[in-house]
């Protein structure tokens, strides 16, 4: 591993993102050990060894201190990027997340951890939540239909990287396998925080496309609010959340 760590690309939660050569660097954020490296390493190389639009990975190793993965740089600018500078591109961009996940929802994923076991575990210990609620919570995901198909688990447009038809999906460190609604819900959870004049675009069209209900999505908002309590959020989204969280 010769090569320089370069400028920063992107940041978020858990890691940063640098250029390395002509390729990209994912360093974990300090103290976070060497499971989630491989973990994920394991997720792109299956991904990209059946064609799928992701990084290919070359390395997962330790750098400078800190775990990290040594990819494909994606092509060009996030989708998230492109609908803040030139918002008439707004509705190709959502056509573009809502074709990459409907084909990521396509392929099964039984080799990956469980979805509602992930989504149970968090709720357990997400904050601000009476314990009453949070037991009213887990049972309801215990009745809620589960499937074992291919879900990211954090599909929004910043981690879709370059021009629609032309994209690359990144950041596949909570990918699981579950039902495909509840991978929708997620997404539009994320977009109502962070983008709410694009969550309901894209719920018509995620669900219209994929034959579901608006509904059955939208059942899962609970459920999924109450999951990324856990997630290091501000206090304004941890508010909203817990709100979401408490309705019926």
């Amino acid at each position: 591993m010769s090569q320089t760590i370069g400028r920063l690309i992107g940041s978020g939660n858990v890691a940063d993102v640098h250029e390395y050569g002509t390729r990209a660097i994912k360093l974990y954020r300090p103290g976070i050990g060497s499971e989630p490296a491989f973990r994920e390493a394991a997720t792109l190389a299956t991904l990209a060894d059946k064609g799928q639009p992701v990084p290919r990975v070359y390395a997962a190793a330790e750098f400078e201190g800190r775990w990290g993965l040594v990819m494909d740089r994606a092509p060009g600018l996030p989708l998230g990027r492109l609908i803040a500078e030139q918002p008439q591109h707004a509705p190709q961009a959502l056509v573009e997340m809502v074709t990459l996940q409907l084909r990521f929802h396509a392929i099964p994923a039984a080799g990956l951890p469980s979805l509602k076991w992930r989504l149970a575990e968090r709720i357990g210990q997400a904050p601000g939540l009476p314990a009453p609620r949070r037991d009213d919570l887990l049972a309801r995901l215990e009745q809620m239909q589960d499937a074992d198909r291919l879900c990211h688990g954090d599909l929004h447009p910043f981690n879709i990287i370059g021009p629609p038809g032309h994209s690359m999906v990144i950041d596949w460190l909570d990918a699981t396998a579950g039902q495909p609604s509840a991978d929708a819900c997620r997404s539009y959870l994320l977009l109502r925080m962070a983008a709410p004049e694009f969550a309901e675009p894209y719920l018509t069209l995620y669900a219209t496309r994929a034959g579901l209900s608006r509904d059955g999505i939208l059942g899962w908002v609970p459920i999924l609010a109450a999951a990324r309590l856990t997630e290091g959020i501000g206090v304004a989204e941890q508010a909203e959340l817990v709100r979401l969280a408490m309705a019926d």
